[in-house]
């Protein structure tokens, strides 16, 4: 008698199992960003912005965020150079996804390397600040996956750059490179010198604290880094 009922127990539970994830999918579906409209239309918030917001306001303080628009001709290629050679060299040749990075990163990883590289893209990172949150749990690691594959689809490589510029955070509520530019160096973004590109993106790991005016040792080890990255990489002209 027991086979039957232990038959009957588990028709049941992925019976509950099915519907739980049919209703879990339907919810998804309803609040899914149209990932497309982004080719032409500019993001009007971002999940990290909101993140921060909410926990100034937790915190009893009046969050103020600087946050500008600029158009991706209207930023110096200094910036996107020490974007590129700091943050994903490959960018503009992979599809989102870049394994021999994710490769470089487990083996720096290992090695003990002082200041290791990134594995996410620039396109993933895109999809994390714009809509998820910074957790590592597999849920969201698979939703940025999705999303990853949808920003490459759907926008040009430019276009992914351009938002990626415009959104990632330079210090406490300083997102993008116009407000960053203005904020530490009293000038626009397309004005941005090679010295100050590095100081920028030297920050990004940890922008709460590494940022230009900083005087963290390794922070400042940092930007020598990266200028010499950028002296070192040479990245075709035509891509800017």
């Amino acid at each position: 008698m027991s086979r039957p009922r232990s038959g009957r127990t588990a028709r049941v539970l992925l019976a509950a199992l099915l519907i739980g994830l049919a209703v879990f999918a339907a919810d998804e579906a309803l609040t899914w960003p149209e990932v497309k409209a982004l080719a032409k239309q500019n993001p009007k918030t971002t999940a990290f912005i909101e993140r921060y917001q909410a926990r100034e306001r937790r915190a009893g303080k009046k969050p103020a965020v600087a946050w500008q628009w600029v158009a991706y001709s209207q930023i110096s290629p200094n910036l996107k150079r020490a974007v590129l050679v700091s943050e994903d060299i490959s960018f503009f040749s992979h599809r989102g996804f870049d394994l021999a990075e994710i490769w470089e990163a487990i083996k720096e990883s290992f090695q003990d390397v002082e200041f290791p590289r990134g594995a996410s893209t620039l396109t993933q990172q895109v999809a994390k600040n714009l809509w998820l949150s910074p957790s590592q749990d597999p849920y969201r690691k698979l939703k940025e996956a999705i999303l990853t594959i949808q920003l490459e689809r759907n926008l040009k490589k430019r276009r992914i750059f351009e938002i990626y510029l415009n959104v990632i955070e330079f210090g406490p509520g300083i997102y993008g490179a116009e407000a960053a530019a203005r904020h530490y160096f009293h000038k626009s973004a397309d004005d941005l010198s090679e010295g100050e590109a590095a100081q920028l993106v030297a920050g990004l790991p940890k922008p709460s604290a590494w940022h230009p005016g900083s005087g963290n040792r390794a922070y400042q080890k940092r930007v020598a880094i990266t200028l010499e990255r950028m002296q070192k990489m040479e990245i075709p002209g035509k891509q800017f």
